[in-house]
């Protein structure tokens, strides 16, 4: 007798899959474009290609299938001098997204810890941390 594993679903599984996370990229990058604040990092960008770079990080960290093919994070965004202030303002505008569109709150904790331990990676050295 073979006692079959019980698979627990993956958060990317758990919020409806590829259509869920590219309409939270396009929700959240409708958020991010209208923040004076930001809108600036963004406007040189390729911003359909940088649509593809977060949905498929964003499948990654919730656990989808790894097809991201794009640069380190340090390496992008290093040269763009981030403050710690701009960071925590990106990542409430995702966790707004994530809100609105009705994702879980353990799932949401998940990726905000996510966030915490890239920070390095992405805010410019010396600016210390914010979260």
């Amino acid at each position: 007798m073979t006692v079959a594993a019980e698979t627990v679903p993956s958060h990317y599984e758990r919020i409806g899959g590829a259509s869920s996370v590219k309409a939270a990229v396009a929700l959240f990058y409708d958020k991010v474009l209208a923040d004076p604040e930001l809108a600036g990092y963004f406007a040189d960008l390729n911003m359909p290609e940088q649509r593809r770079h977060l949905a498929l990080m964003l499948t990654v960290v919730l656990g989808g299938p790894n097809e991201y093919d794009g640069r380190e994070l340090a390496e992008a965004h290093q040269p763009l001098n981030i403050p710690v202030a701009h960071y925590v303002k990106v990542g409430e505008h995702l966790t707004a997204t994530l809100t609105e569109l009705g994702v879980p709150g353990d799932i949401i904790g998940d990726v905000q810890v996510v966030l915490e331990k890239v920070q390095d990676q992405v805010v410019a050295q010396g600016h210390g941390t914010g979260v």
